[in-house]
């Protein structure tokens, strides 16, 4: 499987947390941009840098800044927002695109009801979602951005589902995924088990569901 687990204590104990019931909205929203920074820090670990002289209050050394052509960030609507802002105070310079997937309940299939991106072809991809469950919404989301001419994806989410890892691996094998979480399956719902209940839901203080969301 091409997944990476971001093994840490910090994520560990605040993604517990974030899977009791009883969390409230305010500490969700709380918890969830502190993951999200931390799983940052892997998914832009390998962003190549060069050298760039800078000008300290002693004397002229030599730094970095990242070598590429931009980053965008690409929440998936509506959970992904719940990502966005963590994301963009680490990186604040990136551009942000949206894309709005929905869920057919019967089929499970993602239907595109929006999309907007910035025009670079050429930046690092970053799409954000806090489930990857049955894959649909990310595998159809990387698939309509490839359409459009953008290269180069990372994705990034809460919790996995064995089924939508293996479905994005399958449709496009070069694309990382990051996650704090790999859970266990989906149920006959497509939900994952044992998840973390719906997590736009639950970042927006709606309805509490006690069974988890697939992808939002």
């Amino acid at each position: 499987m091409q997944i990476h687990v971001v093994d840490h204590p910090l994520i560990k104990e605040k993604m517990t947390r974030l899977r009791d019931k009883n969390t409230q909205p305010k500490d969700f929203r709380q918890l969830l941009d502190q993951i999200a920074q931390l799983l940052l820090f892997e998914v832009t670990r390998d962003l190549p840098v060069r050298h760039k002289k800078v000008t300290t209050p002693l004397a002229e050394t030599t730094g970095y800044e990242l070598d590429v052509s931009g980053i965008t960030v690409v929440p998936i609507l509506r959970a992904g927002l719940g990502f966005l802002d963590a994301v963009m105070d680490l990186v604040p310079e990136a551009k942000v695109g949206h894309i709005g997937l929905t869920r057919d309940e019967e089929t499970l299939q993602p239907i595109k009801y929006y999309c907007k991106m910035p025009k670079d072809k050429d930046a690092e991809i970053i799409l954000i979602d806090p489930m990857l469950a049955t894959g649909g919404s990310a595998e159809a989301a990387i698939t309509m951005l490839k359409q459009d001419g953008y290269k180069h994806f990372r994705f990034m989410c809460l919790v996995a589902a064995p089924e939508g890892v293996a479905l994005v691996n399958r449709s496009h094998p070069e694309v990382p995924i990051y996650t704090a979480a790999l859970d266990d399956h989906l149920n006959e719902n497509g939900y994952i088990v044992p998840g973390l209940g719906d997590a736009g839901d639950r970042v927006f203080g709606c309805l509490l569901y006690t069974s988890d969301a697939a992808d939002d």
